[in-house]
Formats: C-alpha cells, sequence, structure tokens
C-alpha cells in the first residue's frame, strides 16, 4: 500500500490499515505496480483510462475474480466534526497485524459483500463501523506511541459520567457546579480532573460538543438554524452563530452552504 506521501508498507494476509484522508492510496501486488482501477465511491469505479470496469455483485466488488486474493476496503466519507480530536490523534496509516485483529469481522464483512439482499449496504456500514472501532481500540491499547490522554476519559470514574451526561444532554442548562453535583463531587474537583484528562474545561467541551452537533444538524438536515439552536442548547440563532464562528471560523449559514456545494 502507498499512500500519496510516498509511504509504502506491506500487508500481510490478515492485516487491517487505516488510512487518514484525504490523501489517495494505492494498493497493488509491489509498491511499483500500476493502478488498474480506481475507486471514487462505493458506488462506482472505473478503470485508469475511464473505461468503466466489470463490477460483480454490483455494487460490491470492482475487478475482482475467484481465486484471486480479496481486499476488503471502506471508507468514511467527508468531514464528521465528531472525529476531530480522534483524527488529529492519528497516523497517516496504521496498521494493526493480523494476529491482534478481528478476523470473525472480516470473515462477516467478506461474507456480507458476496450477497445482494435487502439492507445489505446498513448491515456493511455497521460492520464497518465495528471494524473501525475494534481495530483502533487495538492500536490505542497496544501500538500507539503517545495515547492521548482523552482516550481513557470515558473509562474515569469521575469525569466518564460527566461526558456521558454532557453528550447525552447537551440542551440542559448545564454549569461546573451542577455537572459536579450529578456526578458527585465537588465543583473543584470535577474542572481539575475533567481538564487533566480531556485537555480543556467542562464548559469549554461542552460549547465543542454543541457546535459539533450543530454542525452535523447542518449537514444532515434541513431544519432551520434556529431550531437546531435550540436543539444543542442555545437559547437563539445569534448565540449558536457566536460561538460557532469562534470555533469554525464560519457561521453556522455559511457552514451549510459550504458543505452543500461541495
Amino acid at each position: 500500500m502507498v499512500v500519496a506521501a510516498g509511504q509504502a508498507r506491506a500487508l500481510r494476509p490478515g492485516e487491517v490499515a487505516v488510512v487518514r484522508g484525504p490523501a489517495e492510496f494505492v494498493v497493488g501486488d509491489q509498491a511499483t505496480t500500476e493502478p488498474r482501477f480506481v475507486v471514487t465511491t462505493t458506488e462506482y469505479c472505473e478503470r485508469v483510462d475511464g473505461s468503466s470496469a466489470k463490477i460483480s455483485l454490483d455494487p460490491r466488488t470492482c475487478g475482482y475474480e475467484n481465486g484471486r486474493d480479496l481486499l476488503l476496503s471502506g471508507a468514511f466519507n467527508g468531514t464528521v466534526g465528531i472525529s476531530d480530536r480522534l483524527l488529529d490523534a492519528l497516523p497517516d496509516v496504521l496498521v494493526v497485524p493480523a494476529e491482534r485483529g478481528h478476523q470473525a469481522i472480516l470473515d462477516l464483512i467478506a461474507v456480507e459483500i458476496s450477497l445482494e439482499q435487502a439492507g445489505q449496504q446498513v448491515v456493511l456500514d455497521r460492520l464497518l463501523d465495528l471494524m473501525l472501532v475494534a481495530t483502533l481500540r487495538v492500536w490505542f491499547d497496544e501500538y500507539a506511541e503517545k495515547v492521548p490522554a482523552w482516550y481513557g476519559a470515558i473509562e474515569h470514574p469521575v469525569v466518564g459520567p460527566a461526558l456521558r451526561l454532557l453528550h447525552d444532554r447537551p440542551a440542559d442548562r448545564w454549569t461546573v457546579a451542577s455537572l459536579a453535583g450529578s456526578v458527585g463531587v465537588s465543583r473543584a474537583a470535577l474542572a481539575r480532573q475533567f481538564t487533566r484528562l480531556v485537555g480543556m474545561p467542562p464548559m469549554a467541551y461542552l460549547a465543542c460538543w454543541r457546535v459539533t452537533l450543530a454542525a452535523d444538524l447542518l449537514r444532515e438536515t434541513d431544519a432551520t438554524v434556529s431550531s437546531i439552536a435550540r436543539k444543542v442548547g442555545y437559547a437563539n440563532t445569534f448565540a449558536l452563530s457566536v460561538a460557532f464562528k469562534r470555533l469554525r471560523g464560519v457561521t453556522p449559514s455559511q457552514h451549510r452552504q459550504e458543505v452543500r456545494s461541495g
């Protein structure tokens, strides 16, 4: 596998590689082999010369013949704000060895790809989610040179419950005092432990979380900015716009326009 930066990595059977986009990458029998197919979306692939490729079990496989090695691949497309902190912690390419991977999940994906049944895309999407989470968990636990402090925060006896409350109820009128009371510690203790593990104070994290949720809703729904503001915990459009512009550099309306214009 060769990524745009020129890094080459040999992959053994059963290994799982995660490539952090948006760089293109090439997979072949050797690092110097010229590509034959270009995969552009989950629904389409073409030959390098621009002609259409034969797609088996439309639209799941591109140029595959029985008896050859099978490469399973998938992609999470677009900018997903919730994963920004995770993406920043990952290298351009990471590989989890076969002996530490999850062969059972790979086997399930391989079987599902060979079928043509109702709901197939939903099943494949969920299996890909599961494969990514399982792979990153192994990598962080065993291979990452520097694990970010926030990785273990959700399991902390104080910070974990606080994070879950903020995630599940972002629209509540939280203060450090009310959040601390909900998890049974003092205001100072929560602020100190939360900042140490997450990297920012509780209310700063809540603001980032609310804006992240708003960005997702702006991208994925047609809800008005006003209704989205209330849904994520802001009193009105102006309050959301101020926070959105401060954290993302654009207004909610500009963000929606940019996303939808490609």
